[in-house]
C-alpha cells in the first residue's frame, strides 16, 4: 500500500483535472505531481534516504502539502510540528523523532535559531520556504527549481513502512510520537472515502491546520480518489462561506469552535452553502445546542467523528443524526469497540465505562516509547481514556474525558453535562467547565464562557442561571468566568489543561 503512487497515478490518468487550490494557485494533477517530484528529488539530492525523518514547522501552505506527498514517494517519514511549538518542546520532538532535515518559514526562524545548537541536524538541511537570502538556511524554492520534475527513482514500500510521526505533546513532559504507516494511512484513504460518500468529483475544503491529525480524515480520501482539495491558510468564517460558494465545495471538516463561528457569522447563507454534502465535526464534542442549530439551518449534512490519533474512530452518519442526535455514532466496518469498567470487564449497554477499541488504523505504537505503547494498547485493544456508554443498538455516547472528570465531595461530576446547559443561555457562545481546588469538597466546577456580545450577561447572572437548571446539587458551578477566548491548540481544540493552571483558578475563585 504505497501512498507515493497516488499523485503519479492521477497525473497519468487525469492530468488536467483540478487537484489543489491554495490562494490564487490552481494546480492540475500534472502540475501538482511535478511539484511533488521536484521536492522529492531535492530531498534525494540532500542525501536523505528511505526511512529518514523530515520535520516541518509550517502554517498551511503548498510547501507543507507537497512535503506530505514527496516523502511518500521516496519512503521518508514526515514529522509535522505546530508553529506554536517552542524551545523545550521543539528540542525534544526534533531529537526524539531523529529528524535529519527541517523545513520552516521566516516567521519561525528566530525560534529555531534559539535551539539549533541542541539539534542533531546537519547545517545544510535547514530549509526556509519564503526567504532566499537567510543566513544558515537553504531556500526551498531554489532547491526544488533546480531539481528534476521526473518521477524520483523507485523505492519499494511495504505496508509496515512509516509514513509519519504525529506528536501529541512535548511542550511539557516527554513527547509522544504517534506512528502511522503507509498501511494505516491507506486505510484512512479507503475507509473514510466510503464513510463520507466521497467521489472523484468531490470538492474538499480544509481551513484548519493540516498539521492536526484530524485533517487527514478528509485529506487522505481526497487524494486517494483524485478529488479537488481546497486548502485555506487559516479558518475565517466569512471567507469559509465565500470559498464554499465559489468552489462549490461538497465536503469539509471542522472543529466545534469553527462550527459555532460559522453559525454566527453575518455572511452565513443557506444559498451560499447549498453545495455542501458533508460537514464533519471532530476534535471535541459538539454541544447539542449547536448541533441542533446546524441541522435546522443545513439539514442532512452533519456527520460527527469521535476518534483518537492513536487509531480508533466511531462515526455518526448524516442519516442517523435525527434518530441518535446526541450520539457520536458507531464503529465503521472492520472496527470493534468495548466499554469496560476499572477492572477491564465489559459493562452492559447504558452503563458508563472506558471506551476501548481496535481496527485497521491502529498505530503500531509511540515512536521509541514501548513503555507508553504498552500502557495504551493492551492485548491489541486501545484504551482511550474517554468515558462513555452504548445504547442497545451499539451507538456510542460520550460522557467525558477521564482526566477531565471532577471529583467533588467524592462524587463524579462530568463537565460536559454542565457545558450542555451553559450553552443554552442566549448570551453564551461557548462554554468550558473544569475543576478547581476547594477546601471542603476537594474540587468544584468552574465554568468559563465566551459571550456572543460583550457585556450581554454578567458572571453572577450566568452562574445563577446555570445552577437553577442543574439537576444535581453537586453539579452546581462555584463560579463563572467571562473571557474573550479560550486557550486553543493548533487544531482549534480548547485546552482545559491550560485552563486548570493557577491563572484560571484564581480568576474563578475571585468571583
Amino acid at each position: 500500500m504505497n501512498l507515493g503512487t497516488l499523485t503519479a497515478r492521477h497525473a497519468r490518468c487525469m492530468p488536467d483535472r483540478l487537484a489543489v487550490v491554495f490562494g490564487d494557485k490552481r494546480l492540475t494533477w500534472r502540475e501538482f505531481n511535478q511539484r511533488v517530484n521536484r521536492l522529492a528529488n531535492a530531498f534525494l539530492g540532500l542525501g536523505i534516504a528511505k526511512g529518514e525523518k523530515i520535520a516541518t514547522i509550517l502554517p498551511n501552505s503548498l510547501e507543507l502539502l507537497e512535503t506530505y506527498w514527496a516523502v511518500a514517494k521516496m519512503g521518508a517519514v514526515v514529522v509535522p510540528l505546530s508553529p506554536l511549538t517552542r524551545r523545550r518542546g521543539l528540542i525534544s520532538m526534533l531529537n526524539n523523532s531523529d529528524s535529519v532535515c527541517v523545513i520552516t518559514d521566516s516567521a519561525f526562524v528566530e525560534h529555531l535559531n534559539a535551539v539549533r545548537s541542541d539539534l542533531n541536524i546537519l547545517a545544510d538541511r535547514f530549509l526556509v520556504t519564503d526567504a532566499a537570502d537567510l543566513a544558515g538556511y537553504r531556500h526551498y524554492a531554489a532547491l526544488t527549481s533546480a531539481a528534476g520534475a521526473d518521477e524520483p527513482r523507485r523505492v519499494e514500500i511495504a505496508d509496515s513502512d512509516l509514513f509519519n510521526i504525529m506528536y501529541t505533546s512535548g511542550t511539557t513532559g516527554d513527547p509522544k510520537g504517534i506512528v502511522h504507516t503507509h498501511y494505516v494511512r491507506g486505510m484512512y484513504c479507503s475507509l473514510m472515502a466510503s464513510a463520507y460518500r466521497m467521489t472523484p468529483e468531490s470538492v474538499v475544503l480544509h481551513s484548519g491546520a493540516i498539521v492536526f491529525n484530524g485533517a487527514f480524515v478528509t485529506l487522505m480520501p481526497s487524494f486517494f480518489l483524485g478529488a479537488t482539495y481546497v486548502l485555506e491558510k487559516q479558518f475565517n468564517a466569512e471567507s469559509f462561506v465565500e470559498v464554499v460558494r465559489r468552489e462549490r465545495v461538497t465536503h469539509t471538516m471542522m472543529v466545534p469552535s469553527q462550527i459555532v463561528s460559522l453559525l454566527h457569522t453575518p455572511s452565513f447563507s443557506v444559498e451560499a452553502l447549498e453545495s455542501l454534502e458533508m460537514i464533519l465535526s471532530l476534535g471535541a464534542p459538539l454541544h447539542q445546542e449547536h448541533k441542533d442549530e446546524l441541522c435546522r439551518r443545513l439539514p442532512g449534512r452533519l456527520y460527527e467523528l469521535y476518534g483518537l490519533t492513536e487509531g480508533f474512530v466511531t462515526i455518526l452518519d448524516k442519516n442517523d443524526v435525527a434518530a441518535k442526535p446526541s450520539s457520536v455514532g458507531v464503529t465503521p466496518p472492520f472496527f470493534e469497540m468495548r466499554i469496560v469498567n476499572e477492572q477491564g470487564r465489559d459493562v452492559p449497554p447504558g452503563e458508563v465505562g472506558e471506551i476501548v477499541g481496535r481496527g485497521p488504523i491502529l498505530m503500531p505504537g509511540y515512536y521509541k516509547r514501548p513503555d507508553l505503547t504498552a500502557n495504551a494498547i493492551v492485548d491489541g485493544w486501545l484504551y482511550s481514556g474517554d468515558m462513555g456508554y452504548v445504547d442497545d443498538d451499539g451507538y456510542l455516547y460520550l460522557v467525558d474525558r477521564k482526566k477531565d472528570l471532577i471529583i467533588s465531595g467524592g462524587i463524579n461530576v462530568y463537565p460536559r453535562d454542565i457545558e450542555e446547559i451553559a450553552v443554552q443561555h442566549p448570551a453564551v457562545r461557548e462554554a468550558a467547565v473544569f475543576g478547581i481546588p476547594h477546601d471542603r469538597w476537594g474540587e468544584t466546577p468552574l465554568a468559563a464562557v465566551i459571550l456572543h456580545e460583550p457585556g450581554s450577561a454578567t458572571a453572577e447572572e450566568l452562574r445563577d442561571w446555570i445552577n437553577q437548571r442543574i439537576e444535581a446539587r453537586y453539579q452546581r458551578v462555584d463560579a463563572v468566568v467571562v473571557v474573550d477566548d479560550f486557550p486553543r491548540s493548533t487544531a482549534g481544540k480548547t485546552l482545559k489543561r491550560v485552563m486548570r493552571e493557577p491563572y484560571w483558578a484564581e480568576r474563578g475563585t475571585k468571583i
